[in-house]
């Protein structure tokens, strides 16, 4: 069966009854969704702060390919095999954006037996938290206009306007356009752009965020502009912008509950992309996630250069997690992929590509455990087309490499799957104390944080970047240099091209753009050709995805 027929069919129960079997979570702290979702409370989450935090699981990946890897899926069997062998664990995922469900992936909720239902709602409009976030972005977009259009007490230069426009949806056509044009009446002309609602600055500060007055506070330190001086900022809290934005996030802000195929809760909250932002699920998710279960187990988005590496130097920094162990995601099929096998042969055995494949598995693993400083096993989403040969070969490498590597058979089997490595984690997490490394201190200059990123986790040589981009960079040491930094990337390759498979090294990192995100508490360093609003492929998602007469959905996956 497809992701969505095994979905369809799944035993789900209500989830008001399983938060208080699984949690003892009354129902009097949860907001229904319908049957099978719900907010949790602010009130209950803030509740929970004295008790004891559970043990914090990264789950990441190789660089991704066309072939798959499969984190989320990783994710979802790796929390019902802790749960399987007693333990009392809890999954922490992101929420899919509507651009690549409609566009290149189909869906985000994890797939065969290892899934989050219900996975239509899931991909599809869920709670409305990308829509609240959508809504605020553009509230405030709204309001710079006006504030212009009606007299510009504040001395807003428009040549200086910072503040994009956002929609969740994959659409080039919106990245350059020009507003204002039809009269006086329409406001003043000028060029402006579109990004993906999950590169949206207010998606970072949602994620980032502990409580709702940390929210407003955040909103009202977004900049969104400078004067003429091209110095002097303004700030959403000048326009006034800020509580508006917070009201229309007050329900954004809880953490959605849903479960597994297996019935195991799950927290689906927050969904920034970690190619373009900073690829993690809010903090709030984790944090209450930390308070409820013993073993709490997350992902962070594509490969371990770019989300696991926000993960640590963003989101455990800025909100003081600690981890106590990674999971790393790899496939035989990929790593044929980045030994120079084409798409459609990967289903067949190739010892030598897979070989030559390794060394991107190689390179994660060693950023992980000698950059991040922690411990690390290699889960094998296995396929049916896996033969013998090649997963005693990858076997062997990762034992030359000193890494537990174990094959886990979770989309076809479910918890039962991947109980291998759920020993292996509870092993690797009880008999070390939680914590990590950051890739770089945080009163390093800007551009030396960005250097050090490149050189120590992509193998690049050096970065570059226009003497403009380096004067910004030397201005907001001044005010902004503890803030940590966003690359932003291709996911496909260490390097800037995303043709670049394996462990290229020695490369140049150009860095082509840099943006403050003053609310979020990071710098945005945008390398070779990223785009934070992505197009649609030749074949969208889109032209599978149907419902019928009856109200079912096909083609979600």
């Amino acid at each position: 069966m497809s992701d969505i027929e095994i979905a369809q069919k799944a035993n789900i129960k209500p989830i008001i009854g399983l938060a208080q079997e699984r949690f003892g979570i009354a129902a009097e702290h949860l907001d229904p969704y319908g049957h099978y979702k719900a907010k949790l409370s602010l009130d209950y989450v803030n509740n929970l702060k004295d008790e004891k935090d559970g043990k914090l699981i990264l789950v990441t990946a190789i660089s991704p390919t066309p072939a798959g890897e499969g984190k989320t899926t990783t994710t979802v069997g790796l929390g019902d095999a802790l749960n399987r062998i007693g333990k009392k664990a809890m999954i922490c995922l992101r929420e899919p954006s509507l651009g690549p469900c409609f566009g290149m992936k189909g869906g985000a909720a994890g797939g065969g037996y290892a899934q989050v239902v219900p996975m239509e709602d899931i991909n599809l409009h869920f709670t409305g938290d990308f829509h609240a976030i959508g809504v605020a972005h553009n509230l405030l977009s709204a309001l710079i206009d006006n504030h212009i259009t009606q007299g510009n007490a504040l001395g807003i230069d428009p040549r200086r306007i910072q503040w994009k426009r956002v929609v969740d949806m994959n659409d080039r056509a919106l990245r350059k356009i020009i507003i204002g044009l039809g009269g006086v009446g329409n406001g003043y002309a000028r060029e402006d752009s579109f990004d993906i609602v999950v590169a949206s600055e207010v998606m970072a500060i949602l994620c980032l965020a502990t409580n709702l007055a940390d929210l407003k506070e955040r909103l009202g330190r977004i900049v969104i502009g400078y004067k003429a001086d091209g110095k002097t900022a303004i700030y959403a809290r000048d326009l006034k912008a800020h509580g508006a934005m917070a009201a229309l996030l007050k329900d954004a802000i809880k953490p959605n509950l849903v479960q597994t195929l297996e019935n195991n809760l799950a927290i689906i909250h927050g969904g920034p992309f970690a190619n373009i932002a900073h690829g993690c699920n809010t903090v709030t998710a984790t944090k209450t996630a930390l308070k409820l279960a013993d073993y709490v187990v997350t992902e962070a988005g594509f490969g371990a250069d770019l989300g696991a590496e926000k993960f640590i130097d963003i989101k455990c920094r800025i909100a003081e997690l600690k981890p106590s162990a990674v999971v790393l995601v790899a496939t035989i099929r990929a790593l044929k992929f980045h030994g120079g096998v084409n798409k459609e042969d990967l289903n067949q055995e190739n010892l030598a590509a897979l070989e030559k494949g390794f060394e991107n598995l190689e390179r994660h693993y060693r950023n992980i455990t000698q950059h991040y400083g922690l411990p690390c096993v290699v889960s094998i989403n296995h396929f049916t087309f896996d033969t013998k040969a090649e997963l005693d070969l990858l076997m062997l490498k990762c034992n030359e490499l000193g890494a537990k590597c174990v094959v886990a058979k979770h989309w076809a089997e479910g918890g039962a799957g991947a109980e291998t490595l759920a020993h292996e984690i509870v092993a690797l997490a009880d008999h070390r104390e939680p914590g990590c490394s950051f890739v770089y201190e945080e009163n390093l200059p800007l551009w030396y944080k960005i250097e050090a990123i490149a050189t120590r986790l992509y193998g690049a040589s050096g970065i570059t970047a226009t003497s403009k981009i380096k004067n910004q960079l030397l201005a907001w040491d001044e005010h902004y240099g503890k803030f940590p930094i966003c690359m932003a990337k291709t996911q496909m390759s260490f390097s800037t091209n995303p043709n670049l498979k394996g462990a290229p090294s020695g490369h140049n990192v150009e860095i082509t753009e840099v943006r403050l995100a003053n609310g979020a508490g990071f710098i945005v360093a945008l390398a070779g050709d990223i785009m934070t609003m992505p197009g649609l492929p030749k074949e969208p998602a889109a032209e599978r995805i149907d419902i019928d007469d009856d109200g079912r959905i096909t083609g979600l996956f």
